[in-house]
């Protein structure tokens, strides 16, 4: 008996290797490696209840629109190559209506230390003779200023203003994640011609943010942040065009080598909430700069009165374009990697 289920025991155990050796083994295979795409393309736009720049209001305190494009090369996950274009609406004293701006640079990132490195040109087509004021020598109206110089503004309230404003910086940035809610920067840039001016110009700011956690508005997706920024603009001498007095039709005067623009400290703080590719932003601004060395930096179209004299700015005429405002801009920021797929 015990030899008959020895027997049986050892016929169960070779039909069962039979029969696991006719089974087909499938081998685990890895999936192939993501191909690696190092080119991506950032692109988006916004509208914006004022464009400040610095402190300093470019759009006249009214409405702006803007749109970005932005070519990015990934040479590796910690070193990206980029070249981008913006534009911007805008209201100058030489009558320009937009800003086009061209840039390009490198992004190396060590740790948690994120590097933007790059120069950056400011252009302003469309600047021209302002309409209907009346030539101080010839007394036509606008047409009259033109034949004078091309390059020329003359304003109803006496500023002048540069055809062509147009100018380039270089600057470095670096921006530091403390962690998944904290990050600061510190940003420099840099002008031998600010504004076409003559005066050189360098800018300094300081940067904080802080970033809700994900789950503060629950699951509905909406993020929030608030973030800052302390700057300081310092500013050279102009060339003598700003320094006197209807320089193009021959009149002297006070400051025939140029004027020293006031330096000034400028600050913003805001709330923004995000929702998918969405931005509202929500911010305060505002500036040291007085009215009257406001209006001798900015030769504002809308500065009037006598109450404002400085050292700069004898005449006295006030411009508010440097002062307190509240920007609202609601933004759309997508990329062709993410956003599209």
């Amino acid at each position: 008996m015990k030899k008959m289920l020895l027997v049986a025991t050892a016929l169960a155990m070779t039909a069962g290797s039979a029969f696991a050796a006719d089974m087909t083994v499938k081998a685990y295979k890895a999936p192939p490696p993501v191909a690696f795409d190092p080119w991506d393309i950032a692109f988006g736009g916004g509208v914006m209840s004022d464009y400040v720049f610095r402190g300093v209001t470019q759009s006249n305190h009214k409405p702006s629109v803007t749109a970005y494009f932005e070519p990015r090369y990934n040479v590796t996950k910690d070193l990206q190559l980029y070249v981008g274009s913006s534009f911007e609406s805008i209201s100058f004293a030489n009558r320009a209506a937009a800003e086009v701006d061209v840039y390009g640079g490198i992004r190396p990132t060590v740790g948690p230390f994120a590097f933007d490195f790059g120069v950056w040109g400011y252009l302003y087509p469309g600047g021209r003779c302002a309409d209907g004021v009346v030539d101080p020598v010839t007394g036509l109206p606008g047409g009259g200023v033109c034949a004078i110089s091309a390059d020329t503004v003359f304003l109803p309230n006496g500023n002048v203003m540069k055809k062509d404003v147009s100018f380039f910086e270089a600057y470095a940035k670096v921006n530091y994640t403390i962690n998944d809610s904290f990050a600061v920067g510190l940003n420099d840039y840099y002008s031998p011609n600010f504004l076409n001016t003559g005066a050189w110009g360098n800018y300094a700011s300081i940067t904080a943010k802080y970033t809700a956690p994900s789950n503060t508005f629950g699951s509905s997706g909406v993020g929030m942040y608030v973030s800052g920024e302390f700057g300081r603009q310092w500013l050279g001498t102009s060339d003598p065009f700003y320094g006197t007095t209807f320089a193009a039709a021959g009149f002297a005067g006070p400051f025939p080598n140029g004027i020293k623009y006031a330096d000034y400290n400028t600050w913003n703080i805001g709330v923004g909430f995000t929702y998918k590719v969405f931005t509202l932003d929500l911010r305060y601004s505002d500036s040291d700069l007085s009215k009257g060395d406001c209006n001798a930096f900015t030769s504002d179209f809308t500065a009037g009165g006598t109450g404002s004299p400085t050292a700069i700015n004898p005449g006295g005429a006030g411009s508010n374009w440097c002062g307190a405002t509240f920007i609202a801009k609601l933004s759309a920021d997508l990329t062709a990697m993410t956003s599209l797929k």
